[in-house]
């Protein structure tokens, strides 16, 4: 006889995990080329080691697991810089084949080095690449990437329904054209972060995608369009709360400002990650999923952080993942390539250069290379009109602490420098332009910079010094004038560049060479291609004029400059540019790296009395004002 035995009910919900990493600027392994030791707070290595925890953990339950990354991770420390004519795949072409990605967007900074070189790097990718929101400015020009994908995965849980359909697109700020200057015009045109997210995603439902995931290389906060992009129309930069409550949406992954999420302050509607920056943290979304008749539908979603390290007593940094060796392996060579660059001879120096001051007292590293994008442009100025008007150079600190952590900081010591000394200066492969500014131009400049700067009132004490909401490195030194930063007054312009308090002036007493400035005068100001294509939204020098100059990147006009190829510049002896106003019974908290506990005979006698260590990690002073 027979015995009629009952199937167990087939299952119909599973799990799809996505692994997500962003604004990695190629810090693809715990070693801190700037000062050629191991580092232990970053490094895509180490996030490979919690990759692989969480793949194996998904893998156990049959659930389907994603890795992905968010852009802006070509470009931004030495191993990622191209070498001219090398034809090896660049290492983060090889990261994301050793770790298997799935599927990769784009960030601005991927841009920076053109579309004809970031095709070539591309080319060695294996995975979709994709930009939803660039597109060809002109017929037959070939992109690199992609405007969406679309991934099928098979829950192994539930091996007799149909594969999950997941749909990708990817945005990125429109002001990528503008930042990206010259090497981008007349190539690509821009539309809206959020109009092109709720097209893309519309349509991928369409085409019957279950779950759609945007690759969003945007931050918190409307910023209504910092600048004008190319194409015009919707041009905000931050818009990860926008995209949060488009329908069709269903999880997000963001980046381009180097913040982490979740979390608390900012509540958002839609499982959304945001993995810091330098591989500081793996994002994890874990996506319950249901079948039902309308195939498989989101039910559930959590978002959460993995991070590479914490930190301990005194600032301490301690390891919480160790490097991949399969990565360490496969990128040995670049490792051990990008250390020979490093350690090249560059000249030497009789002082310490560091940054750990750089927002209240004289930062010498700015003044090395303000003289010598002074002395790299005297000659080529000489012969032209412009070399009759007074040359200024501005220059901004690269490595000021911030949301990159108590360690981020120049620091080089007094004696033979190496090329590795050069790119701790300047981080980004930036080249020199010159621009023509009148006074008025150049004194609202001097007041977007100023704005780093928080309100203090005279007589009160525990006034953090500087917003932590702006970029340090937006912080612009105008070598060749002087003049007062008076914090007691409010910001004339915002982060964005929006004039929100026309009467007000911080910068007080601007002078050249002891007359004031006069708002009709003309200068010429030597200053990094960032800031010159519109980066920091420095909307006053939209209608400046660029001098042609031939290509010199800033690190080799410094390197330049120290070994004697350059003219010692009058810059170089004149007295620091400005000081903060004196602000009687003002007490304001500076923070900055523990390494600054080393240079503090540096600073006059009753400016800064430490406070001690807070809870990030950064070591406080109070400034008598």
């Amino acid at each position: 006889m027979t015995v009629a035995v009952d199937k167990p009910p087939a299952r119909t919900s599973g799990r799809l995990r996505v692994l997500a990493t962003t604004d990695l600027h190629c810090h693809l392994l715990g070693h801190d080329y700037y000062a050629d030791r191991a580092d232990p707070a970053v490094g895509l290595s180490r996030v490979a080691s919690l990759i692989a925890e969480e793949r194996a953990e998904a893998a156990a339950r049959g659930e389907v697991c994603l890795l992905v990354d968010n852009g802006d991770g070509f470009q931004g420390a030495p191993l990622g810089d191209i070498e001219p004519g090398s034809t090896r795949p660049h290492p983060l072409a090889v990261a994301f084949d050793v770790l298997g990605y799935d599927a990769v967007g784009l960030g601005n900074h991927d841009f920076d080095i053109g579309l004809e070189r970031l095709s070539r790097v591309l080319a060695d990718v294996r995975c979709p690449v994709l930009c939803s929101n660039l597109w060809a400015a002109r017929p037959g020009l070939h992109l690199p990437f992609g405007e969406a994908a679309i991934l099928e995965r098979q829950l192994d849980s539930c091996p007799d329904l149909p594969p999950v359909r997941i749909g990708l697109l990817s945005v990125l700020p429109p002001q990528t054209l503008v930042w990206g200057g010259r090497g981008l015009q007349g190539q690509l045109r821009a539309t809206g972060i959020v109009d092109t997210a709720a097209e893309q995603a519309w349509r991928l439902k369409t085409e019957g995608c279950d779950v759609v995931l945007a690759l969003a290389h945007t931050g918190l906060g409307d910023d209504g369009g910092a600048l004008s992009a190319a194409g015009g129309g919707d041009s905000t930069e931050n818009a990860l709360e926008q995209l949060a409550a488009l329908p069709p949406i269903d999880a997000l992954v963001g980046g381009h400002t180097h913040l982490t999420l979740p979390d608390p302050a900012h509540p958002l509607d839609k499982p959304v990650v945001m993995p810091g920056a330098h591989g500081s943290h793996l994002g994890v979304l874990d996506l319950d999923l249901r079948y039902g008749d309308g195939g498989w539908r989101l039910v559930s979603g959590q978002a959460r952080l993995r991070p590479v390290a914490c930190k301990g007593n005194a600032g301490v940094i301690q390891s919480l993942a160790a490097e991949s060796p399969e990565l360490v392996a496969a990128l040995s060579q670049d490792h051990q390539r990008t250390q020979e660059r490093m350690r090249q001879p560059a000249g030497s120096s009789d002082v310490a250069m560091h940054s750990y001051f750089t927002f209240f007292a004289p930062d010498r590293g700015l003044a090395l290379v303000a003289a010598a994008q002074a002395a790299a442009v005297r000659p080529l100025l000489a012969q032209s009109a412009a070399g009759e008007l007074p040359l200024l150079s501005a220059v901004a600190p690269c490595k000021f602490g911030g949301r990159a952590g108590p360690q981020f900081y120049t620091d080089i010591s007094a004696g033979d420098l190496s090329a590795r000394n050069i790119a701790d200066l300047q981080i980004f492969p930036n080249e020199l332009r010159v621009v023509t500014v009148s006074g008025g131009q150049l004194l609202d400049w001097l007041e977007m910079s100023a704005g780093l700067f928080n309100r203090l009132t005279p007589g009160r004490s525990g006034q953090l010094l500087a917003d932590p909401a702006r970029a340090g490195h937006n912080f612009d030194v105008m070598f060749g004038l002087q003049y007062r930063i008076d914090p007691s007054q409010p910001p004339r312009f915002s982060a964005t560049g929006e004039r929100i308090n026309p009467q007000a002036r911080r910068i007080r007493e601007l002078r050249w060479r002891g007359h004031p400035v006069d708002p009709e005068q003309k200068f010429a100001v030597a200053a990094n291609s960032y800031r010159v294509r519109g980066g920091g939204s420095f909307r006053m020098l939209h209608e400046a004029e660029e001098l042609s100059l031939p290509p010199l990147l800033i690190r080799d006009a410094v390197r330049d400059y120290l070994q004697g190829r350059l003219k010692t510049d009058p810059l170089e002896a004149a007295p620091y540019p400005w000081k903060l106003a004196s602000l009687p019974g003002a007490r304001a908290v500076a923070v900055t790296g523990p390494g600054a506990a080393r240079h503090l005979a540096e600073l006059p006698a009753g400016l800064a009395v430490p406070r001690g260590f807070n809870e990030q990690g950064f070591w406080e002073l109070e400034l008598h004002l």
